[in-house]
C-alpha cells in the first residue's frame, strides 16, 4: 500500500509513479472523474471502465446527506453500491460545506451546517468525516479541512490553517484508532490537505505542520476557489517542493487541460475537476490538435488542444466524428451532425455522449503525459 516513484523528467519536477490501493494500482499522473453522488454525471460505471478510468472521486457531504453513508454500508460499500471495482477517493466534505450549505458555522468542534437539500441541521466533525468515509469503503480518505474563501485576509487564512491542522490531527487519531486491527494492505490511505491561501509563509507553515503528523499522501487545497490561474500556480510552486518525494501529491479541483500539464511539471500526481463533464453538458468538447502518444510537459505547454462548440450551425451536416483519432465510444459510433441534433432536440443522450468524449480526452491527456515523462 502506498506510492512508488517510477521515473522523473530531467530538468523538471514532473514524475510518474504508482499508488497501490485496496482496489488496485493507479498509475500517475492521473485524473479522477468526479462521481459526486455515486455517479459520474450521465456515465455509468460500466462505461467508465470501458473508458479506462483508473480511479474516481466520490463526495462525503453529498453521500452522507443522500442516500446516507449508513445505507451505502449496508450494500457493502460504495464500490458495490455503484458497481465500480476500481479505487475510489472521497473528498472530506469540507469544500461542499463551504460552497453549498445554506448556513454554516465553523468552530473547533467541526462544521455545523444546514443541508442544501432540505435545510436540516448537521454537524460534520473530523471524526464523523472519517466515520462516513469508512462506511463508504473509500480507498483514499481525505481529512476534514476548512476551505477558506478567496480573497481573505492573512489573519483569517492563518487561523483557518491552524484549525485545519488541529482537525487533521483528530482525523489521523480517529483513523488510526478505527484501523488498528487492519493489516496495512487492507486499510485505506489517509491524505492531509495543505492550506495557506495565497501566502507563501502560510503555505510553508501548513505543509510543515502536516508533515509532522505524517500522512500517506498530501493534497494542496484552497485553490480553484476564485483566484486567478497564476495565483494557483504560485501556491503549487511554493508547496509541492516541500512535500515528500516518496508520497503522492494531489492538486484539488484543477483544472483546465493546460493547467493540468503545468501542474504536472511542478510535481503534481493527482487531479480532479468538474470541467470535462460540466462543459460537455453545455456542448463544449475537447480535441487534440495532433495525433501523438506524447505531450510537451512544461510549466507553459503551449497550445495542444482545441475547443469545439458542437451546437454551432456549422456542424449541422458534418459527417465526421468529433475527433477521428479518438478511440472513445462516441467518436467510434456517432457524427458531429448527430451530436448537434441531440443537443438541439434537448435529448438526454447528448449529455451522455459528450461527457464520454470529454472524460476520454482527459484520461488520454494523462496517458500522453505519462508517456512523455
Amino acid at each position: 500500500m502506498g506510492f512508488k516513484l517510477i521515473k522523473k523528467l530531467k530538468n523538471s519536477l514532473a514524475r510518474t509513479g504508482e499508488i497501490k490501493t485496496r482496489h488496485g494500482i493507479v498509475k500517475t499522473p492521473c485524473f479522477m472523474p468526479i462521481a459526486t453522488c455515486a455517479s459520474v454525471k450521465s456515465i455509468d460505471s460500466v462505461q467508465m471502465e470501458k473508458s479506462k478510468a483508473q480511479i474516481i472521486l466520490g463526495n462525503t457531504y453529498h453521500l452522507y446527506l443522500r442516500p446516507t453513508d449508513k445505507l451505502i454500508k449496508k450494500f457493502g460499500g460504495l464500490h458495490k453500491f455503484m458497481n465500480w471495482n476500481g479505487p475510489i477517493l472521497t473528498d472530506s466534505g469540507g469544500y461542499q460545506v463551504f460552497s453549498l450549505a445554506k448556513m454554516r458555522k465553523i468552530s473547533e468542534k467541526g462544521a455545523e451546517f444546514k443541508s442544501h437539500i432540505d435545510g436540516s441541521n448537521h454537524m460534520l466533525t473530523p471524526e464523523k468525516s472519517i466515520e462516513i468515509q469508512n462506511n463508504l469503503g473509500s480507498d483514499i480518505i481525505m481529512v476534514l479541512d476548512e476551505c477558506a474563501p478567496y480573497p481573505a485576509t492573512k489573519k483569517y487564512i492563518d487561523e483557518s490553517l491552524e484549525l485545519t491542522t488541529r482537525w487533521a490531527q483528530r482525523c489521523k487519531k480517529h483513523f488510526d484508532k478505527k484501523n488498528v486491527k487492519l493489516r496495512k494492505n487492507d486499510r485505506a490511505l489517509l491524505f492531509g490537505i495543505v492550506q495557506g491561501g495565497t501566502y507563501k509563509d502560510l503555505r510553508e507553515k501548513s505543509a510543515k505542520q502536516l508533515l509532522q503528523i505524517d500522512f500517506d499522501g498530501f493534497a494542496i487545497g484552497g485553490v480553484s476557489v476564485g483566484e486567478p490561474s497564476e495565483k494557483m500556480f504560485q501556491a503549487v510552486d511554493w508547496t509541492a517542493p516541500l512535500l515528500p518525494e516518496e508520497k503522492p501529491r494531489y492538486l484539488m479541483g484543477v483544472g483546465k487541460p493546460e493547467e493540468v500539464v503545468g501542474a504536472v511539471a511542478r510535481g503534481i500526481d493527482m487531479f480532479d475537476c468538474v470541467i470535462p463533464t460540466r462543459n460537455a453538458r453545455h456542448g463544449t468538447l475537447y480535441k487534440f490538435i495532433k495525433k501523438s502518444d506524447k505531450i510537451k510537459v512544461s510549466k507553459s505547454p503551449g497550445k495542444f488542444y482545441e475547443i469545439m462548440h458542437i451546437t454551432n450551425e456549422k456542424f449541422k451536416s458534418d459527417k465526421k466524428s468529433i475527433d477521428k483519432n479518438c478511440g472513445c465510444f462516441t467518436c467510434q459510433n456517432y457524427s458531429r451532425a448527430y451530436l448537434r441534433h441531440l443537443f438541439s432536440a434537448k435529448e438526454l443522450l447528448a449529455l451522455r455522449l459528450a461527457s464520454i468524449h470529454n472524460i476520454h480526452f482527459y484520461l488520454e491527456l494523462m496517458k500522453r503525459i505519462r508517456n512523455s515523462v
